[in-house]
């Protein structure tokens, strides 16, 4: 493909490699010959094995687990395509990791996920192309453009769907405070009454339902948050709205981090079904029968392309 006096090219790391041979293979060109892995001693070794010189690149990588190894990975991959004199590149990051490092809960704690942003734009990169980050306010930690595309359409109209429409019996459900804004509009997308769960966190990773605020009696219930990393929360306030009468419990992410003790929980909890995105790749030991995986492959191959076009792609965000 070759528009306006540059080709376009498209790369992947390791990280996700299933999502960027959809994309590539939905705009309609080959993953960019590249070699990503190790040295005996650990270190990244990183080879590309085209030329670049003047080309739009791409590199999709999700700075998923291990995340240290992801995003050194996508840093030297963007020092290679600058060295090689590419005319611009983006960083496709499905999953942006560190963003939930945004800020100082304490003293001396450091903000990693402007770090992240530092070393991005250090590195070489020209803009962002990423989904539903932790908190928007994250686009400010850049100097260069960040395109923002949002995962709830995707989920809202598979929920739609699920319904077949039939949503009289539906209230979506905020885990948490921090999440009311992604969840009302999740809610105003399946027209659809908001309750929000009041909890407070005694310590990292652990969470103490406190009161739900809204009608859930004698609903289907949707859970509505940009990750799930340990399942506790979710869980909790599964546990919580079923208490609280909610005849069905659902939960949707963008983001399947799923560490740690997840899996289990989610698998013995009363949620029904957990709907996610595939910004993260999740090995098959983990794709139990309640998890259900949505494409984000679509939605992606369009914003690049668009991108590569100098055309807006405003239109993308919150298309249903």
């Amino acid at each position: 493909m070759n528009l306006h006096g540059k080709d376009i090219k498209i790369f992947a790391g390791n990280s996700n490699r299933e999502l960027a041979e959809e994309i590539a293979q939905k705009i309609g060109l080959p993953l960019g010959a590249s070699v990503v892995g190790h040295f005996s001693d650990g270190e990244t070794a990183i080879s590309i094995n085209e030329p670049v010189r003047g080309s739009d690149v791409f590199i999709i990588q999700s700075t998923s687990a291990p995340v240290n190894d992801n995003l050194v990975e996508l840093l030297i991959m963007i020092d290679a395509m600058k060295r090689a004199s590419a005319g611009r590149i983006t960083a496709v990051m499905p999953y942006f990791g560190y963003a939930r490092q945004d800020r100082k809960a304490k003293a001396r704690d450091p903000i990693s996920a402007k770090l992240v942003a530092n070393l991005l734009t250090t590195a070489g990169a020209d803009r962002i192309l990423t989904m539903d980050l932790h908190v928007p306010q994250l686009q400010g930690f850049f100097d260069i453009p960040v395109d923002h595309l949002q995962g709830s359409p995707i989920l809202a109209r598979y929920f739609l769907e699920k319904f077949q429409g039939k949503v009289d019996d539906v209230v979506v459900v905020s885990p948490d405070v921090g999440s009311v804004g992604r969840s009302r509009r999740f809610a105003e997308k399946m027209e659809v009454p908001l309750a929000i769960i009041d909890k407070r966190r005694p310590k990292a990773n652990v969470c103490e339902i406190m009161n739900i605020i809204g009608d859930v009696r004698g609903k289907r219930a949707i859970l509505v948050d940009d990750l799930i990393d340990t399942a506790g929360t979710v869980v909790n306030a599964a546990n919580a709205l079923a208490d609280m009468g909610a005849t069905e419990v659902y939960a949707c992410c963008t983001h399947g981090v799923l560490s740690g003790p997840a899996i289990d929980r989610i698998r013995t909890s009363v949620i029904k079904e957990v709907v996610v995105l595939n910004t993260i790749q999740i090995p098959k030991e983990k794709r139990i029968n309640k998890l259900t995986i949505l494409s984000v492959g679509d939605v992606f191959a369009e914003a690049i392309e668009r991108i590569y076009g100098d055309i807006s792609i405003s239109t993308i965000f919150t298309q249903l």
